[in-house]
């Protein structure tokens, strides 16, 4: 992608042209101004000038910002959601292109291959958005290769990584994030020592969503427990559903928080009932938004609460009718998750045009959510703050967004 050409011609009534034209030749810029007056250069019938001209103000041109995009579109694995975030900030940066040039830099999923494209997209230039991958970013940080303002799209293990430099900002979407907004959200108003139990598998994303949930509850004053259930053939044992209707039914907890996707939720509440109250991630909304009206309605969960993007959640957003949305493929159903990360793109290009024009403490009412920005000085801190919902009618339906932690 490349800065678009500018150019600007005012035609003067009386005769005269003033012309000014700017171009982008190579990331250096040129500006050429002709201008043409009236009468004979040679009449001096006015007399010689005896008062001192005031000599006009002159705007320097600067050099466009250059961004530097950093996905794993080499990667047969992560190609598709590599492209929804470079469409996602490729609108945005449509809609918004200012003075910036984007230089997509294209890697693979390995780490190394992840390191060495970020020390050259670091060295030519002026601010990297990416990587896309925790094991590149974790891979980054490990090397103390950060030199320049970075927005990384993903989240790091700090035991692993160790300490990240003030000049890179995590913007990623994070299931642990949601969870911990769930606690939030679900303590406002309750007594301490409440108890809630967090379920899960064994599947990765699952357990970290568990841990993320129980830390946080706990944290607030709350009492929680961790049941991770055995799975098989996709489907959650039908003896781990049992003991744990028996668990419920001896243990009373007062919440069920679901770190489980919509179908295991759905099995899950067949299972045990709707006698707790229940709360998940995005990843209980199994549909994406334009696609609700003629989905297939899920009544099992009637009554299930969760946190997702606006893009998801929120047509009449704002920003969210900003943007154009992805065209639909005729052959399968959008993915919600793919949508997810559409919005993040669009998300990371606005927060890099922010720090384009230098700006270091900032938000955003964005479409992956409300976001609170401070950049750079030993401060770097990343706020993400995601809209609120419910099963209503089998569908999922936004509520107000709570309260700020």
């Amino acid at each position: 992608m490349c800065l678009p050409v500018s150019a600007m011609t005012t035609a003067n009534t009386t005769g005269g042209v003033v012309a000014s034209a700017q171009y982008s030749l190579d990331g250096v810029q040129l500006a050429q101004t002709d201008l043409t007056l009236q009468g004979d250069s040679a009449d001096l019938s006015y007399g010689p000038v005896t008062e001192a001209v005031e000599q006009p103000a002159v705007t320097p041109i600067k050099p466009p910002t250059r961004i530097a995009l950093l996905l794993p579109t080499l990667s047969d694995s992560l190609k598709q959601v590599a492209n929804a975030v470079q469409a996602g900030f490729t609108a945005a940066y449509q809609y918004e292109p200012a003075n910036i040039t984007v230089n997509l830099i294209e890697t693979g999923d390995a780490a190394q291959d992840v390191l060495t494209a970020y020390q050259q997209a670091a060295a030519d230039n002026d601010i990297v958005v990416g990587p896309l991958t925790r094991s590149g970013a974790t891979a980054i940080v490990q090397n103390h290769a950060v030199i320049k303002p970075t927005i990384a799209l993903t989240q790091l293990d700090a035991a692993e990584s160790g300490p990240i430099s003030s000049n890179m900002l995590m913007m990623g979407l994070s299931v642990e994030d949601e969870a911990r907004q769930d606690a939030t959200w679900m303590s406002v108003g309750q007594p301490h020592g409440l108890r809630a139990m967090a379920i899960s598998t064994s599947v990765s994303w699952q357990r970290r969503a568990a841990g993320a949930f129980a830390a946080k509850w706990q944290a607030l004053g709350m009492r929680s427990d961790t049941v991770e259930l055995e799975t098989g053939s996709g489907f959650i044992s039908a003896n781990g559903l049992l003991e744990l209707r028996k668990r419920i039914q001896s243990e009373q907890p007062a919440l069920l928080f679901l770190a489980l996707d919509a179908a295991q939720a759905i099995q899950l509440r067949m299972a045990i009932g709707n006698d707790v109250p229940m709360v998940g991630t995005s990843q209980l909304n199994p549909v994406a938004l334009d696609d609700w009206p003629n989905a297939t309605r899920l009544n099992d969960l009637e009554g299930v609460m969760l946190v997702d993007v606006p893009w998801q959640l929120q047509p009449d957003h704002a920003a969210v009718m900003a943007y154009p949305h992805l065209p639909p493929n005729p052959d399968q159903r959008r993915s919600p998750d793919i949508e997810r990360l559409y919005a993040l793109g669009i998300d990371a290009y606005r927060v890099a045009h922010n720090l384009a024009l230098q700006e270091d403490d900032f938000q955003l009412d964005g479409v992956t959510g409300r976001l609170a920005i401070r950049f750079g000085n030993g401060r770097t801190s990343f706020d993400r703050i995601m809209p609120t919902a419910v099963y209503r009618d089998g569908m999922v339906q936004p509520l107000a967004t709570p309260v700020t932690p």
